[in-house]
């Protein structure tokens, strides 16, 4: 009996170090989470049932007040919305001035948590979407405050998801105030992050909204991230101590939306928009070429033909100047011709060589 302990122990711990050290088991591991997904489903029987009855059960009072509640908040929201609608318009209108594509919403699939890490060293969870329903490694995972984190394991009907407040995790992040560019790293603290490296005399106050700027193209831009709780200044420190607090319910939401981004990048929407641009203005589809591009090819042609007789009229120079005055008269109605009738090139040289000898012997004589 005490052999085979030790030898099961003894394979325990091989196959621990040989999960975290290699990826030999990941395959298995992928095959477990599919008979390990009745397991999640029976113990999460009893809450599901209990949600069941005490919904059943609940008091009319309260329903009546949770229902004013509710249509408070929905005229709220629809002035709210108006407003968003009109700005959504204003910037599709900017952005098609710009000549780039408009993303006016991500596409967004909802998940629902099922599993949370055991290890208190690590901030981990585990949602019922994976592979097979298109959940990609490093989606972004959002709940209804806020972003949450990251996805970084993935299996056949189930993911992995990093929360933000991990000590391994970090994400780029600039207060909205202002633009302030930071990185929001994790603590281990599921109620706080910290923002590196920020410069003691930056603008930064309490209160200060984190949104995710984008940069790394791995979190959608615009997104809250934290609200910043509180800054400690040290005249004998470069840098600010400043602490903020997650949007996101990190310990309570149970529902949350993966993001599909778009993966093109800025050129290729661009590129697109100009084509569509294009398609509208061209209904046709045909290309338009101009059809006087070929002319000022011919209407060029004539000039150095124009130009030819110039020498001629130079080689028998040297004799006197007097002449050359005389014969400037007939020499300027030679050429005029050829320069106003560009096709009758060869009698625009014909005329010069008859009128230059003539020219020369009126100068002799």
């Amino acid at each position: 009996m005490g052999v085979r302990f030790l030898v099961l122990a003894v394979l325990s711990v091989a196959l621990m170090v040989v999960d975290a050290r290699f990826e030999v088991l990941k395959p298995a591991r992928s095959q477990m989470s599919l008979v390990l997904m009745d397991a999640y489903w029976i113990t999460d029987l009893p809450e599901r049932l209990w949600q069941g009855v005490s919904s059943q059960f609940g008091s009319r009072t309260e329903l009546v007040a949770e229902n004013e509640k509710l249509k408070t908040e929905n005229l709220l929201l629809q002035g709210r919305l108006q407003k968003l609608a009109a700005l959504t318009e204003q910037n599709v209108r900017l952005r098609e001035l710009l000549n780039s594509s408009a993303l006016v919403n991500e596409k967004v699939e909802v998940a629902e948590l099922i599993g949370v890490d055991p290890n208190p060293f690590t901030h981990r969870i585990i949602i019922n979407k994976g592979e097979r329903d298109g959940v990609v490694l490093g989606q972004p995972v959002l709940d209804a405050r806020g972003l949450m984190g990251q996805v970084v394991e993935l299996m056949p009907y189930t993911s992995r998801v990093l929360l933000l407040t991990d000590t391994t995790h970090s994400i780029p992040v600039q207060v909205n105030r202002n633009g302030l560019r930071a990185i929001a790293s994790g603590t281990g603290n599921p109620e706080r992050l910290e923002l590196r490296h920020v410069a003691d005399t930056a603008d930064i106050k309490e209160g200060d909204l984190l949104v995710s700027s984008g940069l790394g193209q791995r979190f959608p831009a615009g997104y809250p991230v934290a609200t910043v709780k509180e800054v400690i200044h040290d005249s004998g420190q470069p840098f600010a101590i400043v602490r903020a607090v997650p949007t996101a319910a990190l310990n309570r939401s149970r529902y949350m939306l993966l993001v599909f981004s778009d993966g093109r990048t800025p050129e290729e929407r661009a590129n697109e928009a100009a084509q569509a641009q294009d398609a509208d203005q061209h209904p046709g589809g045909a290309a338009f070429v101009p059809a006087t591009v070929p002319k000022p090819a011919a209407s060029l042609a004539p000039a150095p033909v124009a130009a030819t007789p110039a020498p001629a009229t130079a080689t028998p120079a040297t004799p006197a100047a007097k002449p050359a005055t005389k014969t400037s008269a007939p020499a300027k109605h030679a050429v005029h011709p050829a320069v106003a009738k560009p096709p009758a090139a060869s009698a625009a040289v014909a005329k010069p060589a008859a009128t230059v000898p003539a020219a020369t012997t009126q100068g002799r004589e």
